[in-house]
């Protein structure tokens, strides 16, 4: 495991250096960057045939790429990168055995932890699709803590952060102008595609759209957790954007954004609407961070 380690640290330094930390293999269709499709590991999938069942759910959904991000760190810190990684290859191989295109990347759902940036760099918490840019943060359900430091320190490193449903935190729901304070900081604000429809109460759905208006959303993802358990369901959710905000932004949040980082390009070619004092934002668009 050790050598593993090292070499997937030497592999992603390598291409770092050379310039090409890239991916450009992904398959065209929606992208969902949140998901515990992967068996056994946490509160998600709990069984091979679940995982199959998602899997299929999510294709005919659209969803043509996959991040499976099991929790890392908190309760789970057993979950090291080497076991997810080995559970992600075998997922690989059952979905294509089971005739499913779903494309599968790395990634971890890491619950924040003041030491995330050495953990990083020493390969035991994944990013997205293990390239080393972007990292899923995950606060505690019920209390904020503050992360301005954590961000800063991870962009030291070379990685963005990229805040998981902040719609459903209990503290920011009470305080919801901190998510601003948080993207000004340069992070990044994942939706859950459930709370956009209702799933999670009116009071989710009703902050995630205000902050999607207000450009503060940079992707949704599903979080999916089993096949009937909160389901890759994202086609609902795509339709509650384009119809409640603008369907340009709806493109902009599940496949163009997502795409970008699954690929591993810049936190600055990604969108974000630029509200207008009228409150008629749609078409206008501004580039973060650039």
């Amino acid at each position: 495991m050790i050598w593993c380690r090292f070499e997937r640290i030497w592999r992603r330094f390598d291409s770092q250096v050379m310039g090409v930390s890239m991916r450009d293999d992904l398959a065209p269709g929606m992208v969902d960057l949140h998901s515990h499709i992967l068996p056994g590991l946490d509160d998600g999938s709990r069984s091979w045939d679940e995982t199959l069942a998602m899997a299929q759910l999510a294709w005919r959904q659209g969803v043509s790429v996959m991040a499976a991000t099991p929790h890392q760190l908190g309760q789970y810190g057993g979950n090291s990168a080497e076991l997810i990684l080995e559970r992600l290859g075998e997922a690989r191989r059952r979905l294509q055995a089971a005739g499913i295109p779903l494309q599968l990347i790395a990634g971890a759902d890491v619950r924040v932890e003041d030491d995330l940036p050495r953990r990083i760099e020493s390969g035991e918490v994944l990013t997205l699709g293990d390239l080393g840019h972007y990292v899923l943060l995950e606060l505690p359900h019920d209390l904020y803590l503050p992360i301005e430091g954590l961000l800063t320190r991870l962009r030291g490193i070379g990685v963005t952060g990229v805040l998981t449903h902040p719609e459903r935190n209990t503290a920011l729901r009470r305080c919801p102008e901190r998510l601003a304070a948080l993207v000004r900081e340069g992070c990044l604000v994942q939706i859950t595609g459930a709370s956009l429809t209702g799933r999670f109460g009116r009071e989710a759905q009703a902050l995630s759209l205000q902050w999607i208006r207000e450009g503060l959303v940079h992707l949704v993802a599903s979080d999916a957790h089993g096949e009937k358990r909160r389901a890759p369901d994202l086609q609902a959710a795509y339709r509650q954007v384009a119809r409640d905000c603008d369907p340009e932004m709806a493109e902009i949040l599940f496949l163009r954004n997502p795409r970008r980082i699954a690929e591993g390009r810049s936190a600055a070619t990604l969108e974000l609407p630029a509200p207008s004092r009228r409150g008629s934002w749609g078409q206008w668009l501004r580039k973060l961070a650039g």
